[in-house]
């Protein structure tokens, strides 16, 4: 159910509002370009969240982060864009949610006895294993990779950080990802 009706009768192109928006960093032009797809964004905040008014504010939150992050990166296709930074958004919520369980008691709050001790090892086994796997890379997946991931840069950022050209980059990214995997899973089953 959409909690807001998104009817722009502007006949700027989303490229050219973005344009705008980076340009002089005014809301009100973000504002319209955002407003043109809050009812796809909360749909992506209601299949992550479950819950309709979690999805409601993950969207009010997804503007305020847009501010910055819009101006910061590289946007050629804004709406797969923006589903991607929802979708972040939602997985990162979810994650710091489960993170740290709370407990709620008459006139105490405390964390969890259970904090899952064997998860937080877990985890930080798998860190230590992916760590291990992203040395097996080539230098230039390793490269692309901690760009794309930790950097949060885009292919077409990338191709010009590194001189190569888009398409190299979509495949050295889409190889690393394969190896890891395959070094993940061999390093799982051996128990490591």
């Amino acid at each position: 159910m959409s909690f807001l009706k998104n009817i722009d009768h502007s006949k700027d192109s989303d490229q050219e509002l973005v344009k705008q928006y980076k340009k002089d960093g005014d809301i009100q032009v973000l504002a319209r370009l955002f407003k043109r797809y809050m009812d796809m964004l909360y749909a992506v905040c209601l299949k992550y969240l479950k819950e309709p008014e979690a999805a409601k504010d993950a969207v009010m939150g997804l503007f305020e982060e847009l501010i910055v992050k819009l101006r910061r990166h590289e946007v050629n296709h804004f709406k797969g864009w923006v589903y991607m930074v929802a979708r972040n958004h939602c997985l990162m919520q979810l994650r710091t949610e489960k993170k740290i369980p709370v407990v709620h008691q008459p006139d105490l709050m405390h964390f969890s006895e259970n904090l899952h001790l064997e998860d937080v090892f877990e985890k930080e086994e798998h860190l230590n294993q992916l760590t291990k796997c992203l040395d097996t890379l080539s230098p230039e997946q390793k490269h692309s990779v901690q760009l794309f991931y930790l950097q949060e840069k885009c292919y077409k950022e990338i191709a010009g950080i590194t001189n190569t050209d888009w398409n190299n980059v979509r495949s050295l990214i889409q190889n690393a990802r394969r190896n890891l995997k395959i070094c993940m899973e061999k390093n799982m089953s051996a128990g490591k």
